[in-house]
C-alpha cells in the first residue's frame, strides 16, 4: 500500500518549530507538520478568569482559528457569524486542556496564559500541530514570566504534543496528511505527555468500525510519533 505522500505508515511528515517568531507576544512557535503551518503565541494577562478570583489558582486557555486562505478556497471569517463554530470551539478547548494537564496552575498565582494557534494552510492535523506548538509557545511564557520574576518556579511538569492516526486503505498510519485524512477509513487523534502519560484519544470510524486491534495498531504508531515530537521540542527550546 502506498501512501499518497509516499510516506512509511509509520513516517511523521517533515516537522518544524520555530521560536520567537511574534515580537510582541511572551512566547510563540510558528509549527509546520508538512504543509500544515500554525502560528502559535503565549499572552500574559495578570488577572485570571472571574470564576477563579481569589482561589490563587491560574489558568491556561487557548483560542484557535483559520485563516481565509489556509484552505483551498476562501471561508469567512467566523467573527462574521459572531460566534465561533462547533469544531473551532472543540479544538480550542482541546488544546486549552493538553496543556493544562502539565501546568502547575496554582505556581502561575491569580494570572491567565492565552494561546492563540492561528492556521496559516491546512493540510491536515490542524489541532495535533496546534498542541504541540502551543507547547513551545507556553513553555517560552514562563520562562520570560520566571526571567522578571514573575513567578519562582517552573509551572510545566512534563511536555505534551499530539498527532494523528488513520486506518487508510486497511492500513493503520501515523500523521494524516488531508489527501489520506479525507478518504481515511478511521481517523483517530492522540494528546500524550513526554512520560508516556494520555492526555486524551478521539478516534471515529468513517466507514466501518475499527477493531480493538486497530486501535493499538495506532496507539503504537501515536506513541512512536509523540516521542519523535517530543525530541524535537526539547531540541528547540535547548537552543
Amino acid at each position: 500500500m502506498a501512501r499518497p505522500s509516499q510516506r512509511r505508515p509509520d513516517e511523521l511528515r517533515p516537522v518544524t518549530l520555530e521560536r520567537a517568531v511574534a515580537r510582541y507576544a511572551e512566547g510563540s512557535c510558528l509549527v509546520s507538520f508538512g504543509n500544515t503551518k500554525v502560528l502559535c503565541t503565549a499572552s500574559l494577562e495578570e488577572r485570571g478568569p472571574p470564576w477563579l478570583r481569589g482561589s490563587g489558582r491560574g489558568w491556561v486557555t487557548a483560542e484557535y482559528a483559520m485563516l481565509p486562505r489556509a484552505t483551498h478556497e476562501r471561508t469567512r471569517r467566523e467573527v462574521t457569524s459572531g460566534k465561533p463554530s462547533g469544531r473551532t470551539q472543540e479544538i480550542q478547548r482541546l488544546i486549552g486542556r493538553s496543556l493544562r494537564a502539565v501546568t502547575n496552575l496554582p505556581a502561575l498565582g491569580e494570572r491567565q496564559i492565552t494561546i492563540d494557534c492561528d492556521v496559516l494552510q491546512a493540510d491536515g492535523g490542524t489541532r495535533t500541530a496546534s498542541i504541540t506548538g502551543a507547547w513551545v509557545a507556553l513553555r517560552d511564557c514562563l520562562a520570560w514570566m520566571r526571567a522578571r520574576s514573575i513567578i519562582s518556579v517552573d509551572p510545566l511538569r512534563d511536555h505534551v504534543a499530539a498527532v494523528s492516526c488513520g486506518i487508510h486503505q486497511g492500513v493503520p498510519v501515523l500523521d494524516l496528511d488531508y489527501a489520506e485524512d479525507s478518504a481515511a477509513e478511521t481517523d483517530a487523534n492522540f494528546v500524550m505527555t513526554g512520560s508516556g502519560g494520555i492526555v486524551e484519544v478521539q478516534g471515529t470510524a468513517e466507514g466501518k468500525p475499527f477493531s480493538e486491534a486497530e486501535l493499538l495498531s495506532m496507539m503504537s504508531l501515536a506513541r512512536a510519533g509523540i516521542a519523535d515530537l517530543v525530541a524535537r521540542q526539547k531540541a528547540v527550546v535547548a537552543g
